[in-house]
């Protein structure tokens, strides 16, 4: 899973000039599933992204967690995350999983944050041609691909 995070003061997502989903200050994630992406990616993602700490203390340092500020989290379901570039100019989406693969995997990872203790959790409409508004915080955007993270130790 492929996710690119952006810390907002706000953001919204909007279907059909009608608004589907709005948080305040949080985070915007955009989120890929890949086609050999499953829970347990879902389930490390999601740890991952609630315990975060790049939310500012009272000193102005990146210290803070999104639980820790309370903050919502906007999910977009964003299949081009999984763009493969290296030939021509036209990009292949190959790598993405097909909605019947990633659509359950987006929702399961919205309900994990939440398990996780992220109290707001907006989705946009997995598959809907949607706008997203933002106002980008720092500007901080990080990107997350679950190949890349160390799997959590289990005791």
């Amino acid at each position: 899973m492929r996710a690119l995070l952006q810390r907002v003061t706000h953001a919204e997502v909007s279907v059909d000039e009608k608004c589907v989903g709005s948080i305040g200050k949080g985070f915007l994630i955009l989120l890929g599933v890949g086609q050999n992406d499953t829970g347990q990616q879902a389930r490390q993602l999601a740890a991952k992204i609630a315990g975060l700490r790049v939310f500012t203390d009272e000193q102005d340092k990146m210290n803070l967690s999104l639980t820790e500020v309370n903050g919502g989290a906007l999910v977009v379901s964003q299949f081009t995350l999984y763009a493969d570039c290296r030939r021509g100019r036209r990009p292949n989406f190959i790598p993405a999983a097909p909605p019947q693969i990633a659509e359950p995997l987006y929702e399961q990872f919205c309900n994990l944050l939440q398990e996780e203790g992220i109290g707001q959790v907006e989705r946009g409409v997995f598959g809907a041609e949607m706008k997203v508004s933002l106002c980008n915080d720092g500007p901080v955007t990080i990107l997350l691909d679950t190949d890349e993270l160390s799997l959590p130790k289990r005791h």
